[in-house]
């Protein structure tokens, strides 16, 4: 009988009874707060045999609270909050999700393109407040495209783009041009791609900023932006700058800097209210890519626990 800690809040909350399939393995999931908090985790760290993460904090004062831990298994893609080097020396095996909120993420950023571009939350906010004036929008398959980071999320939205049929620029500088073009796709620098789309959505990591004030004044008057990705990837002071002077159309965003912490951000600002539209990282939350993520996670520490190698391991 193992112990398996879960502090993802969407763990088992699908369609698929992940608690019961643990159960059926020999092992008890015990829930966590999400935020990680180290006083009110440490208990529950130090009986856990594996630990299935969300977005919070797992630093080597975590690890060291968790003496029986042999897997960590990270409830989605990104592993920058993890201290993987300690969990390394602490002989701790640490896993992720990868592409399972692939395509839920994939579906989001094109909604949010063509909310921006058919101004579809303003005309709601106009209309309940009885304006019934028409902002003249544009199609989405008129438009140029222009992905920057073209792994499972960019090559999924440029799938769905398919039946649009925009024109797709494809900046990322690690995957072959040629490979780019049997994806029906044009690969260009990441600096051509600014000047040229009129839709551009990011889908790179995180760790690196990408929009500054440099690259908006390179962009067309017209342009509509969108991230799913990270906040750390734009400017938002920069952007909300260009925005309110009119140097690109329109930002959508599933993320902001801090995230709930992030209500003094300058893109909540109410003068831009009708060209920002921010979603409260609705990207991933899917039932499908909820009972991936946490069937995913949960196969892992099983694999781990039964001493077998598991799926989706992650290492430096």
């Amino acid at each position: 009988m193992g112990i398996i800690l879960a502090t993802s809040r969407s763990f088992s909350d699908g369609d698929l009874d992940l608690v019961a399939r643990a159960a059926d393995a020999g092992h008890d999931i015990v829930r966590g707060p999400a935020h990680h908090d180290l006083a009110a985790l440490a208990p529950l760290l130090a009986t856990a045999d594996a630990w299935i993460a969300g977005t919070g904090t797992v630093s080597a004062a975590h690890l060291d609270a968790a003496p029986k831990l042999k897997v960590l298994a990270r409830y989605g893609v990104g592993t920058e909050a993890v201290d993987i080097d300690a969990a390394e020396a602490r002989g701790i095996r640490v896993t992720n999700t990868p592409g399972a909120n692939a395509d839920a993420v994939a579906d989001h950023t094109v909604g949010l393109m063509l909310a921006a571009l058919r101004f579809i939350p303003d005309g709601d906010r106009r209309v309940r407040r009885g304006d019934w004036s028409v902002r003249r929008g544009r199609e989405l398959g008129a438009a140029t495209v222009g992905i920057v980071g073209f792994g499972r999320i960019g090559q999924g939205v440029a799938r769905r783009l398919g039946g649009f049929g925009p024109r797709i620029l494809v900046a990322d500088p690690f995957l072959q041009a040629e490979r780019v073009r049997e994806l029906v796709a044009e690969p260009v620098e990441l600096d051509e791609l600014f000047e040229r789309a009129d839709v551009i959505t990011l889908h790179a990591p995180g760790g690196q900023r990408l929009i500054d004030t440099a690259r908006l004044d390179s962009i067309r008057p017209g342009t509509v932006i969108v991230n799913t990705a990270r906040p750390d990837l734009v400017d938002e002071t920069a952007i909300a700058a260009a925005l309110a002077d009119g140097r690109f159309a329109g930002y959508a965003a599933d993320t902001l800097d801090g995230d709930t912490a992030a209500s003094a951000s300058p893109l909540l600002a109410d003068d831009l209210a009708d060209r920002v539209i921010v979603t409260p990282h609705l990207g991933a939350q899917t039932t499908q890519a909820v009972d991936n993520m946490g069937a995913y996670s949960l196969d892992d520490v099983l694999a781990v626990l039964a001493g077998e190698e598991p799926a989706h391991p992650v290492t430096r």
